[in-house]
């Protein structure tokens, strides 16, 4: 049986994740206004950061983030990015950022949903567009 959450409930909590999330689509849009409002930290390994990332993101892995944390512009918002939807690391990444004093957000779907978007990924290579899965392509848009 469901147990279901008084509607008061339900609006905080709605509220809550607005605040604290954002997604592919909006970090998007916001990226190619030319001012975001916001730095865009993949908190991902060496690794899958060379496998590519979105163009103009900083890499600051999320077991670095403590080593490293002056290297980050106070003054500016974070948006926090990691794998995808099956990972927790922008998570992570994000709630450490916080207890150091950072305005931040989490980026919903991750790398994973921003390349199979069809958005611009780069690598040592320069920067190109993914093959847009048909699933999730913005050709389609949910309608939200």
């Amino acid at each position: 049986m469901i147990d279901w959450a008084a509607p008061a409930d339900a609006v905080a909590h709605f509220t809550a994740r607005l605040a604290m999330e954002t997604d592919v689509s909006d970090v998007h849009a916001a990226l190619e206004s030319g001012k975001p409002g916001f730095t865009l930290l993949d908190s991902r390994s060496a690794e899958a950061w060379a496998q590519g990332h979105v163009p103009g993101a900083v890499h600051l892995p999320g077991r670095e983030i403590a080593a490293r944390i002056d290297e980050l512009d106070r003054s500016a918002p974070l948006v926090t990015y990691c794998w995808g939807p099956g990972c927790n690391g922008a998570t992570r990444a994000a709630l450490a950022l916080a207890q150091l004093g950072f305005r931040v957000r989490e980026m919903l779907g991750g790398f994973e949903y921003w390349a199979r978007e069809g958005l611009p990924v780069e690598t040592a290579d320069g920067i190109s567009r993914p093959t847009a899965d048909p699933l999730t392509s913005v050709a389609v848009s949910c309608g939200c």
